[in-house]
């Protein structure tokens, strides 16, 4: 069947694929299948919620192309959408990041013409880096001249943006889909993917992937180590009415779990997308034979090659760990091999 044309870059964004992943838990009756948001021209998710925010702006006349200037708080993969939208409409942007941010999304963000602000220091209250950005944000928003703030974390559109993302997952599997497994961050996708499923009636129960330490669901905020998965601020657009069931998981379950989906599946995944591998993993033995549960996965690995995929990283935040992926025979064939080190 032949592709489908795009008229300019933007119009690639959305119907990613859905893959059946038959190997990530062996001898289960569960199907399972990933949402590759990777596939999206910037890379993730947020290339779905930068659009809708940014095109409406432009609609409206609020926005105009060489003019104005959107500025914006990101941990790395909204920035790039935006700015992947700016440069395609001619619209100057301003991330303002963290020390967080993967090296490889500040590469990203520049290499697509964003100006990028990096927060060093957190909140002297929280030691968080949000409240810090977001205050940093508003002052732009106040100073510069026709600035345009989106705030992803209160704006309608972002949910919007992903009704569509769950109206593809159901045409892919004929509306059958018993378990969502959403990570959150700003609550967009979920939130837009709930909306789908209460407007339609549907019986799919959502599951929200959030982070240990993260605010989102009413604990106090904590340090964290993956960047895009949890918020130590609760972002407006949480409706933790939304979700069925919340499934915490540490940054180490997130990296053993990418880890076990890169063996297994060939999967090569962010590190909320191995969240929502890790949440699975911890209800799967009480779902219901059978049941079809479909995985968000927001962004792929590549940007994660410095942290989660990197031995070094994780040795030296988790100590000698590499037993949580390794499977049976892994050693016999690494000796075979010549090799001494963890590896991936």
């Amino acid at each position: 069947m032949p592709g489908k044309l795009a008229r300019g870059v933007l119009e690639s964004i959305g119907d990613t694929p859905l893959v059946e992943l038959e190997r990530i838990l062996a001898g289960s009756s569960l199907r399972v299948f990933g949402k590759m948001e990777r596939f999206n021209p910037g890379g993730s998710v947020k290339d779905r919620t930068a659009l809708e925010m940014l095109r409406d702006g432009i609609r409206s006349g609020e926005l105009e192309p060489g003019r104005s200037v959107v500025v914006e708080s990101t941990s790395g993969n909204l920035g790039v959408g935006l700015a992947q939208v700016c440069l395609y409409y001619g619209l100057r942007l301003v991330c303002v990041v963290d020390a967080r941010t993967t090296s490889r999304n500040l590469a990203a963000l520049r290499a697509l013409g964003a100006e990028v602000e990096v927060v060093t220091r957190p909140d002297p209250e929280t030691g968080e880096f949000l409240p810090v950005r977001l205050r940093r944000v508003r002052e732009l928003a106040a100073t510069l001249p026709h600035a345009y703030w989106p705030n992803q974390y209160a704006n309608p559109l972002n949910p919007r943006a992903h009704i569509r993302t769950m109206d593809e997952i159901g045409q892919a599997l004929d509306g059958r889909v018993d378990y969502l497994f959403c990570p959150v961050s700003t609550f967009g996708t979920l939130r837009g993917c709930a909306d789908y499923v209460r407007e339609r009636g549907l019986a799919t129960k959502i599951v929200a992937v959030d982070a240990v330490g993260s605010a989102i669901f009413g604990d106090p905020p904590a340090p964290r180590l993956i960047p895009g998965h949890g918020a130590s601020v609760r972002p407006a657009l949480a409706d933790t009415g939304a979700a069925d069931e919340v499934v915490h998981v540490t940054d180490l379950e997130c990296v053993a779990a990418c880890r076990r989906l890169v063996r297994r599946e060939a999967v090569l995944a962010g590190g909320s997308s191995g969240a929502a591998v890790a949440a699975l993993e911890k209800l799967a033995d009480g779902l219901p034979r059978g049941s079809h549960c479909v995985l968000i996965f927001p962004d792929g690995g590549d940007r994660y090659l410095d942290t989660i995929y990197s031995d070094d990283w994780v040795f030296e935040h988790f100590g000698e760990v590499s037993h949580l992926w390794k499977e049976p025979g892994d050693g016999a064939a690494e000796r075979a091999a010549g090799g001494s080190g963890p590896g991936i």
